[in-house]
């Protein structure tokens, strides 16, 4: 018998494997990397990442952790009240200890709160342009992402007459604001319009808010002010400047405590005992990291008087986080390979817009400017005249 012939009728019943594109912000930086071993001298503008490093007194503690602690799989819950603490002092919410996750970044909150509230087969909305990985990991757990096109006249944010005018409703909504990759922040009262109308038309609410903390415009408002439900997700990565700890927060409804929990622990176990007991000591280090807001404002300066010089006059509000989302349309249809060009030109790494925008993304491009004053200064006279010499599409 022909073992092949045999097998395929069994093998035609397991469902395709779920298509996940690749992050290319990553290929580019990779080449940055490359150029870097070789001998040149690089800027990183291409991820959002802060260049500062975790507060004085949290790498003090991680260091008396190391030296006395045996550590293990440990989740602290003097940290998880701090958090709570925190959502209370902050947006006026009441939530208990119980209700956060802790986690091991950003990431995996993610894939616990879609992995709690859907089902393969459910229909989640965001707004196009929008993080990489929302759409992503919505594929790899067999959900679908339900992109709605977000541009200069939603200033890149969903709204609440798109998600109102969406039939048939979606099971869900991922709300991110302030955003990646435009760094727009969704005003208060829209905030609420959008809860009221997934409230009405039972849209479950899954509202990333890792970068609360960095705006420049006045406050980011929790979407738990207006949605008890909803499930936030956040991280110590952005605003406490503590990427590389892998340490985040989800605070999930009373009802999906359960579920939340046991996801934590059979794919992630707890987040490092080392990064919990840091991340406790660095809410005590306001004054310093308000002082990373100072310089993340000083460089949003200069890059917004640069662009005229760049011949970038097409942007999205960067009200809050830490990036610019240029429209580059004039000049090229094809962003990744522009992106690469100007890396291997002037040294200065930037990542593009197919990332955040399957659609139009090949004529944007995002930079991030968490770097240092000096290397903003740095990139911007590398490009001012590397923009200039760049040809412009059909007369534009």
């Amino acid at each position: 018998m022909n073992q092949t012939a045999e097998l395929a009728p069994d093998r035609q019943r397991h469902a395709p494997i779920a298509a996940v594109e690749p992050f290319h912000a990553i290929a580019v930086s990779r080449v940055a990397h490359e150029l870097a071993d070789a001998g040149r001298d690089i800027i990183h503008m291409e991820f959002g990442q802060p260049s500062t490093g975790a507060p004085a007194a949290a790498i003090a503690e991680a260091h008396r952790v190391l030296d006395t602690e045996a550590m293990g799989y440990w989740e602290s819950n003097p940290l998880k009240e701090r958090i709570a603490a925190h959502y209370a002092e902050t947006y006026g919410v009441a939530i208990e200890r119980e209700q956060v996750i802790l986690t091991c970044g950003a990431s995996p909150a993610l894939v616990l709160a879609l992995s709690c509230l859907f089902a393969p087969g459910a229909r989640v909305a965001l707004a196009r342009p929008g993080y990489v990985a929302y759409r992503n990991t919505l594929r790899a757990l067999y959900l679908e992402p339900v992109e709605l096109p977000c541009g200069p006249a939603e200033r890149y944010q969903l709204t609440a007459a798109a998600l109102a005018a969406l039939d048939p409703a979606p099971d869900g909504v991922i709300i991110a604001s302030p955003a990646n990759p435009t760094g727009t922040i969704i005003a208060p009262d829209e905030l609420a319009a959008i809860a009221a109308v997934c409230q009405a038309r039972g849209i479950r609410i899954v509202s990333d808010e890792i970068y609360h903390g960095l705006s420049f415009v006045g406050p980011a408002r929790s979407l738990l002010e207006h949605a008890p439900d909803a499930f936030v997700v956040n991280s110590f990565s952005k605003y406490f400047s503590m990427p590389g700890w892998r340490l985040g927060w989800a605070v999930v409804p009373r009802e999906s405590v359960g579920a939340a929990r046991a996801r934590m622990g059979n794919l992630f176990l707890t987040p490092p005992v080392i990064a919990q007991r840091a991340g406790l000591t660095a809410f005590g280090c306001r004054d310093e990291l308000e002082q990373h807001i100072a310089t993340y404002a000083r460089n949003r300066a200069l890059m917004l008087a640069a662009l005229p010089q760049l011949g970038l006059d097409k942007v999205a509000p960067p009200d809050g986080a830490f990036y610019l989302y240029a429209d580059i349309g004039h000049l090229t249809a094809d962003s990744l390979g522009f992106c690469e060009r100007l890396l291997r030109d002037t040294g200065v790494c930037t990542a593009p817009g197919i990332d955040f925008d399957p659609v139009e993304g090949h004529r944007f491009m995002r930079f991030s400017f968490a770097v240092s004053t000096d290397l903003i200064e740095q990139a911007i006279a590398r490009m001012i005249p590397w923009f200039a010499a760049q040809p412009h599409l059909n007369g534009g």
